[in-house]
């Protein structure tokens, strides 16, 4: 072969594998690089379950007492399941893993993990993205199985974000500290708003990342300001979570995501958008049921303002919505929009998992005055 056809041939798969390892290291929605833990310790970097090397575990770096847990060992009585995957990391008394991922400065993104609890006390986890961080409560059990995926956002100010998941925990038995599995990213765009829309995505298509593998949707946790919210223009607003879901598992009224209110009045989103003092306005929005054994008389109570709407649904478990609408009259330039559920249910399957109300494709828009 010619000598310079060689040469541009070198240089044009110079080119490529650069390319390629470019696009290897930089951020794609989904899994972080073993996110599931399945790549593992050496046995040498093992005392028991104990991992004695702080760089043991690909992709991560230890700190304090981090256990490699395969899915079936037993603690005592108790069988430890693992929600994804063969493996998971148990964090002890102050432990904590981190990871440092590629990102874009300025942009926003929503951190996905699963997590379980081992013990009956009330544990928390801090999660942060310097300079951001977050105390995550998981004193409430949402799904029997013993597992929740839990939802977490952050605006990335370096082009580097150092992902901290801790655990602060004072336990006597330092075996009690959480489970933690299947650690995903999404990159959140939020949404602006749009002549057919007041709100801010209204049909929840925005949101944090649901792994695949799951059926249990994703919490997005208590006390969550929509500054930072995994839900983007959506805060929440309760003591406890709303579960995030989608179409792949759930039933979902439009589009491919929605909102299920999982613990009656204490499961509550809302959101503010500006008004025009005096003008009438509209909400309308779907209730229905995630077609996950969620059976009874629902009744979700939207608020506007001063005007309130309760709009009863009388589920059979097994999916469907009708649609809702609430008429107000603005009387500020700012006004909340809240939706909660009356009561609380668990499935019909499962009395242990709580479950309620999907709300979706909200939209609020001007009207004529009558």
């Amino acid at each position: 072969m010619d000598e310079k056809l060689i040469t541009m041939a070198a240089s044009v798969l110079s080119i490529l594998l650069f390319a390629s390892c470019h696009l290897a290291l930089a951020f794609t929605d989904g899994l972080l690089p073993n996110g599931n833990f399945e790549l593992g310790p050496k046995a040498s970097d093992l005392k028991g379950t104990v991992v004695k090397n702080p760089k043991a575990i690909p992709n991560w770096e230890l700190r304090g007492l981090v256990e490699y847990i395969k899915s079936g060992q037993k603690q005592g009585d108790m069988l430890l399941v693992v929600p994804e995957g063969a493996y998971a990391v148990r964090l002890g008394n102050e432990a904590s893993i981190k990871q440092r991922v590629k990102v874009t400065k300025g942009m926003f993104y929503s951190l996905t993990f699963s997590a379980a609890r081992t013990c009956a006390q009330e544990e928390t986890l801090n999660i942060s993205v310097a300079p951001d961080s977050g105390v995550l409560p998981m004193q409430t059990l949402y799904s029997s199985n013993g597992w929740d995926s839990y939802a977490w956002a952050f605006q990335a100010v370096l082009d580097i974000a150092e992902i901290v998941i801790h655990n602060p925990g004072v336990e006597e038995d330092p075996a009690c500290g959480p489970l933690i599995d299947s650690i995903a990213m999404r990159t959140l765009y939020p949404p602006r708003l749009t002549n057919q829309n007041l709100l801010k995505n209204g049909n929840f298509e925005e949101g944090p990342y649901v792994v695949p593998n799951t059926t249990w949707g994703t919490l997005i946790p208590p006390n969550i300001e929509d500054n930072h919210s995994p839900l983007p223009g959506w805060m929440v607003v309760s003591l406890k979570a709303v579960k995030y879901i989608d179409s792949d598992h759930f039933s979902v009224p439009e589009g491919k995501r929605a909102i299920e209110l999982v613990a009656g009045k204490e499961s509550v989103i809302a959101q503010v958008v500006r008004t025009v003092p005096g003008k009438p306005y509209a909400v309308t929005f779907a209730v229905g049921d995630a077609n996950n054994a969620c059976e009874g008389s629902m009744i979700v109570e939207a608020f506007a303002g001063r005007s309130t709407a309760k709009i009863p649904y009388e589920s059979k478990g097994k999916g469907g919505y009708k649609r809702a609408v609430l008429r107000f009259v603005a009387d500020s330039t700012r006004t909340r929009v809240v939706f909660y559920s009356t009561y609380y249910h668990t499935r019909s399957d499962d009395f242990s998992s709580l479950c309620g109300p999907v709300v979706d494709d909200v939209r609020l828009l001007s009207v004529r005055k009558p």
